[in-house]
């Protein structure tokens, strides 16, 4: 389901490479281009008043001040855009806020990719009933407002996963399989980059390898640490 034209996105997120991760997914799997990532409050006043974007994927926890202050804004309500909100916020104040303002759904990370392709993929399915659809009956009101978005399974995608890299990874986790593992010490045993490191070990998480878990330092940037699932070969 396409639209002539990509939709713009913008990605506030302070954790670069979370927002890099996001940016790749979002571009490689769905008629939508991102236009830019900021790290701040400040950086997305910037790109919204620039962009006019359809579409943002809204952190909490920046530096200058908390996200959800950002759906409230006078100028995020004169632009058309939809927020799904990504973050480690998992209060129900929070959660209440955003929904009471509007967003369009809410992930608490770490985010599994399954789940972000459902609630993507359940914008662009808005998106194009907002673009065709003159009259709507209730059946088409449920399924685009009360449809939850993880009833849309889907299995880990295998685009941009060479099998002899994912091989050395399950074996790294194999022969330490007692252990967690920052992202850091993956990608220095099996020698490939952060960012494509990251990518397979969410791919690893999706498929039931490995798990994840969250170690918590400063506030809003938990520590991800992967552990070999037992009896996964």
């Amino acid at each position: 389901m396409t639209t002539t034209r990509a939709l713009n996105v913008v990605i506030v997120e302070d954790e670069p490479h979370l927002a890099e991760l996001h940016r790749e997914y979002i571009e490689q799997n769905f008629h939508l281009r991102v236009v830019g990532i900021a790290a701040s409050i400040e950086q997305a006043h910037s790109l919204i008043r620039e962009h006019r974007p359809r579409l943002i994927l809204l952190d909490n926890y920046l530096p200058d001040g908390k996200g959800v202050e950002l759906i409230d804004s006078p100028l995020l309500k004169s632009v058309e855009c939809s927020v799904i909100f990504i973050t480690a916020a998992s209060d129900m104040q929070t959660c209440s806020h955003a929904m009471r303002s509007g967003a369009f759904d809410y992930l608490i990370k770490p985010v599994f990719f399954q789940r972000l392709h459902a609630s993507l993929e359940r914008f662009m399915r808005f998106i194009h009933t907002v673009q065709k659809v003159k009259v709507v009956d209730q059946h088409a009101l449920d399924r685009l407002f009360n449809l939850p978005a993880a009833e849309s399974p889907h299995p880990p995608s295998t685009k941009g996963i060479e099998p002899n890299t994912l091989e050395r990874i399950k074996r790294f986790f194999a022969d330490n399989p007692e252990s967690n593992m920052s992202v850091e010490q993956v990608v220095e045993n099996v020698g490939i980059s952060k960012t494509t490191g990251r990518r397979y070990l969410e791919y690893c998480v999706e498929s039931g390898f490995v798990s994840i878990e969250m170690l918590y330092g400063n506030i809003g940037h938990p520590r991800r640490l992967y552990r070999k699932v037992p009896d996964k070969l």
